[in-house]
């Protein structure tokens, strides 16, 4: 279908840097997304490869050529937009022949392409319906259909699901798994959800202030975070970080911060002193019971199946995951325990992983 690469893309805004020096490569088929907190220019980068932004600098190529400066309409892509976008005043069957209409196809390959396109989406008992009597998710996948008929090298998706319900919206990232798995098309979405991101992606790639902090599969960047900022930003509630020392003891090496002192799974005899780190812990990966923790419960959430528990340790406050009832109560004195292997080790004032690691094991 289409292979897309971004070569160093930037965009100004005045004297702000929305988009800065993004080098990308979404191979062919690939169900690429882009993953960020509002304003980090995950939207920006998407609408200058769809042409509808010019950038400040950089260049954009679809299957090796250079369409960065070509239009919207001369780009072999299709674009699925937030707000749906379809023409009110038409029936579902015209919102999607539009693009071909457009193009001046004869009316029985539009009909054809149309049926086809509704058949797949489950549309096909609509098409004679107009938006205002469609769900918010048979909207957006008229959306859909209509991206889908021009038949494009490649989907870009700028928060398609973000106007759904949770319910709708997770029947709706089903829809699209599986319509990428059928196409085997090139997908480009946005979203700042990152459940979406983990569950439909082949790979995620998640921005910060208009850079790209890390790329890698789901499981790369929540099991093996590039920073503090990735480690901070993925997960529900995301990993505890916390400033620490490392320090050498009796042949090995151990995380000391107040109310802390746990193991690390590598010796180090050569070590020459203490290294200020900042030490990250996934809140699953927190066992309440004997332990190098040691704190005072502050809060417990209960979730159903399972439980936050809050615990303050020193000056600072971590969140464990555990099952329910996870047994503790508020204010009383817990200890708390990690698998060495679970310690994520970065650099104070870079906030970038440290090249020695702990080896993670598979989640």
């Amino acid at each position: 279908m289409a292979r897309l690469q971004i070569d160093a893309v930037s965009k100004m805004f005045g004297a702000t840097h929305a988009v800065r020096a993004v080098d990308l490569d979404i191979a062919d088929g690939e169900f690429m997304v882009l993953l960020g907190p509002s304003g980090c220019g995950k939207s920006t980068l998407l609408r200058m490869i769809a042409g509808l932004e010019q950038p400040s600098g950089g260049r954009i190529l679809l299957d090796g050529a250079d369409i960065t400066e070509l239009g919207p309409r001369r780009r072999d892509l299709a674009m699925v937009f937030q707000s749906y976008a379809l023409y009110p005043h038409l029936t579902v069957a015209k919102n999607i022949g539009f693009p071909l209409r457009a193009r001046r196809v004869p009316k029985a390959a539009i009909a054809q392409r149309v049926s086809r396109v509704a058949s797949t989406l489950e549309l096909s008992e609509l098409l004679g319906r107009k938006p205002a009597a469609l769900s918010g998710g048979q909207r957006q996948r008229v959306a859909l259909a209509r991206a889908m008929v021009r038949e494009p090298g490649a989907f870009l998706m700028d928060e398609p699901l973000s106007n759904l319900d949770a319910k709708l919206r997770s029947a709706t990232r089903a829809e699209l798994i599986a319509l990428h798995r059928e196409l085997g098309a090139t997908f480009l979405y946005v979203t700042h959800d990152q459940v979406e991101a983990m569950t439909m992606a082949t790979r995620i790639a998640l921005l910060n202030d208009g850079r790209v902090e890390q790329v890698g599969t789901p499981a790369e960047l929540y099991d093996r975070p590039r920073s503090t900022f990735v480690a901070g930003f993925l997960g529900a509630p995301p990993a505890n970080l916390f400033p620490a020392l490392v320090t050498g003891r009796d042949g090995g090496l151990r995380v000391i911060a107040d109310g802390v002192d746990v193991a690390l799974p590598f010796d180090d005899p050569d070590s020459g002193g203490d290294t200020a780190v900042v030490a990250g812990i996934r809140p699953e990966h927190l066992r309440i019971g004997a332990g190098g923790i040691r704190g005072r419960v502050s809060m417990v959430e209960n979730l159903g199946s399972e439980e936050l528990v809050h615990v303050t340790v020193g000056a600072q406050r971590l969140c464990a995951r555990a099952p329910r009832p996870a047994g503790v109560a508020v204010g009383a004195d817990i200890a708390l325990d990690v698998d060495p292997d679970r310690i994520h080790l970065f650099h104070p004032g870079s906030g970038l992983r440290l090249r020695r690691q702990p080896a993670m094991a598979t989640r």
